[in-house]
C-alpha cells in the first residue's frame, strides 16, 4: 500500500460521507438536546454502514458481478424511497404542529436510524467496482478508512446541527424532512444520470 492508496481512500470516504453528513445535520436540528453518546451512536451507525457497503460491493463484484450489476440499477430507487418516506414523515409531523404548540425534539428511533444508514450508504456498495482489483486486505483497509472518515464527518455534522438547532427548533422537523427528501432526490438523480 502506497501513499496514493491512502489518499484515494480518504477522498473516496469524503465523497461517500456527504449524504450521511447532511442527514446528521438534520438529525441534530430535530433534536437540539441530543446527548454526546447519542451523537456518537448515530455517527457510528453511519460509519458502520459506510464501512460495510464498499466491502459488500467488493465481495459481490468478485463473486457474483453480473447479479450485482443488475442490483446496482435499483440503488438510486431504494435510496429515494427510503429517504422520501423518512423525510415525508418528518415534514408531515412538522406541518401538523400548531403554532402555539411548544417544540418537542424528535427523538430518532433505532429503526429510522437503521433506514437512514442504509439509504445514505447504499450507493457506497457501488464502490465495490472501484476497489474490485484490490486484494482483500487492501479492500478492507479502504473500507475502514471510508468508515473512519464518515464517523468524523458525521460527528461534525451533528455538532453543527445542534449548534444551529436553537435558532431553527420551531421548524426543525420541517427543515429536517426537506433535507432528507432533497438528499433522496439527489442520490436518485446521481444514480440514473
Amino acid at each position: 500500500m502506497d501513499l496514493s492508496f491512502f489518499i484515494n481512500s480518504l477522498f473516496l470516504g469524503i465523497g461517500l460521507a456527504m449524504d450521511a453528513f447532511s442527514v446528521s445535520v438534520a438529525n441534530a436540528i430535530s433534536d437540539p438536546s441530543m446527548k454526546r453518546t447519542r451523537m456518537f451512536g448515530i455517527a457510528g451507525c453511519f460509519a458502520m454502514f459506510q464501512t460495510a457497503m464498499p466491502l459488500l460491493g467488493w465481495i459481490c463484484v468478485r463473486s457474483i458481478s453480473e447479479l450485482f450489476r443488475s442490483f446496482s440499477r435499483l440503488i438510486p430507487w431504494i435510496a429515494l424511497v427510503l429517504l422520501l418516506f423518512l423525510g415525508g414523515k418528518m415534514l408531515l409531523e412538522g406541518l401538523q404542529k400548531k403554532k402555539d404548540e411548544s417544540y418537542e425534539p424528535i427523538i430518532l428511533s433505532s429503526g429510522a436510524l437503521f433506514l437512514q444508514g442504509i439509504a445514505t450508504s447504499i450507493d457506497a456498495a457501488s464502490t465495490g467496482f472501484v476497489i474490485s482489483d484490490y486484494p482483500f486486505p487492501h479492500a478492507l483497509t479502504a473500507s475502514l478508512i471510508i468508515g473512519a472518515v464518515t464517523l468524523l464527518i458525521c460527528l461534525g455534522g451533528l455538532f453543527l446541527g445542534r449548534r444551529f438547532s436553537s435558532r431553527l427548533s420551531r421548524h426543525a422537523s420541517i427543515l429536517g424532512g426537506i433535507i432528507l427528501i432533497v438528499i433522496g432526490i439527489e442520490i436518485f438523480l446521481k444514480g440514473i444520470l
